[in-house]
């Protein structure tokens, strides 16, 4: 098993592990199997330290029928990249998400109470990530295969909300007169409030494509804009997102909270921990999904790298009545963080960075003596490191939260709240 070839071997799955394969325990070190539970006892085609499952020779009393034919080493259509642990019974399943904070944050000696997961439904999703590419007999629009460019097509999706699962025609119908080449390329679909937002990356179209693009969502309903690298190419209507009552129209290809409910736990788990404060700063603050929601109360200061996302966030708030203060900056906060002088006139501050996390800015925010922060992560790992920075400090984290935004991943969203 050393020597790169591969073996057949029949093994027990020992458990999860952070990406959701099964562990198995060999002579020769672990062995990660796709698809298998704790307590499994299967047969895989093992190289080295990954492997394929041949059979399921004893399965768990956890394992259950996943409800998607795309999902699993025997899909019909081939192995759906998109989730990983259909097969597991909720109770595991939840348990496994949770786990991955309390294992994480015990990584970095904190042990603090990790709350119930906050769980996600089927159809909740409104943004998905589609892979597309044309091919002589069809467009091929779906998700990534497993470790592999390979594309399945998919026809249905039981994460991914109804509004854009029922659009699934439309969106081929766009992507085939998008498509100029047989290269694969990225399409971002976010559903809106006026419609579906289309976001095309990797593609280089000439106007004759742009034309017949325009021509293809002008005859279809429901498609609020399409986009191509960050250019509107056609918009019958600007997408709208509520944040709490303020209405904002992201930017293309915006990053936005992949479903509502998740975005609603999120803001509620930050708003009750910022109280009643007077000011707050919002770092990363994107298209102000936090920040739009706390100038409800509060004089509100929002940082953010993105230009285009942080003008759409002052536009909703100058447009919208009844909101305190809102003033926004324009920063790189990973290359120059907020310091601590500047942080110390806020009540609280919220951030909520890429999976990174937020290691410059959390020495900073460690030196303010802030009396209260919300730290929002998809990552724990990083949000694990960031927390002990702010506990070295003297921070003593009052709640952690997780939250299931990514049903069937191995991804978990956490809102961790700290007091000093």
């Amino acid at each position: 098993m050393n020597d790169g070839t591969t073996s057949n071997g029949i093994v027990t799955i020992d458990r999860l592990g952070a990406q959701g394969d099964g562990i198995a325990r060999t002579e020769a070190g672990p062995v990660y199997a796709p698809f298998t539970l704790p307590g499994e006892t299967v047969a895989l085609a093992i190289n080295k330290t990954d492997s394929t499952l041949i059979s399921l020779k004893e399965a768990s009393p956890e394992r259950v029928d996943p409800p998607c034919r795309h999902f699993g080493p025997e899909g019909v259509n081939g192995t759906c990249g998109g989730c990983t642990l259909q097969h597991a019974s909720d109770a595991l399943y939840h348990a496994f998400k949770r786990n991955l904070v309390i294992d994480a944050l015990r990584s970095k000696g904190l042990m603090p109470e990790v709350g119930a997961l906050v769980i996600a439904g089927p159809g909740d999703r409104r943004r998905a990530v589609f892979t597309a590419r044309r091919t002589e007999k069809e467009l091929l629009l779906g998700y990534n295969q497993m470790q592999s460019h390979h594309i399945v097509s998919i026809g249905e999706c039981p994460i991914t909300s109804p509004g854009i699962v029922s659009r699934l025609a439309a969106i081929r119908k766009i992507a085939a007169a998008m498509a100029s080449s047989a290269e694969p390329f990225r399409i971002t679909v976010t559903e809106t409030d006026t419609g579906l937002d289309l976001a095309f990356d990797g593609l280089k179209v000439g106007d004759k494509y742009r034309r017949a693009t325009v021509d293809a969502v002008l005859g279809e309903r429901g498609i609020a804009r399409v986009s191509l690298n960050g250019e509107i190419v056609v918009e019958p209507v600007k997408p709208a997102i509520d944040l709490g009552g303020v209405v904002v129209s992201p930017p293309p290809g915006a990053f936005t909270q992949a479903t509502r409910p998740a975005e609603e736990a999120m803001a509620r788990l930050v708003l009750g921990h910022v109280g009643k404060a007077k000011r707050v700063a919002d770092l990363f603050a994107g298209i102000g999904t936090f920040a739009l929601r706390i100038a409800r109360t509060a004089r509100v200061h929002a940082v953010e790298g993105d230009d285009r996302a942080l003008k759409a966030l002052d536009f909703a708030a100058r447009n919208t009545q009844g909101l305190k203060p809102v003033t926004v900056e324009k920063r790189d906060l990973f290359r120059r963080p907020m310091m601590a002088q500047e942080l110390k006139v806020f009540d609280a501050v919220v951030f909520d960075p890429p999976r990174a996390g937020a290691e410059t800015q959390c020495h900073e925010l460690a030196r303010s003596g802030v009396k209260k922060i919300a730290a929002v992560s998809c990552n724990p790992v990083t949000l694990a490191r960031d927390l002990s920075i702010l506990t070295a400090a003297g921070y003593r984290i009052t709640d952690v939260t997780p939250i299931d935004q990514f049903l069937w991943s191995a991804h978990v969203e956490t809102v961790a709240t700290l007091e000093k």
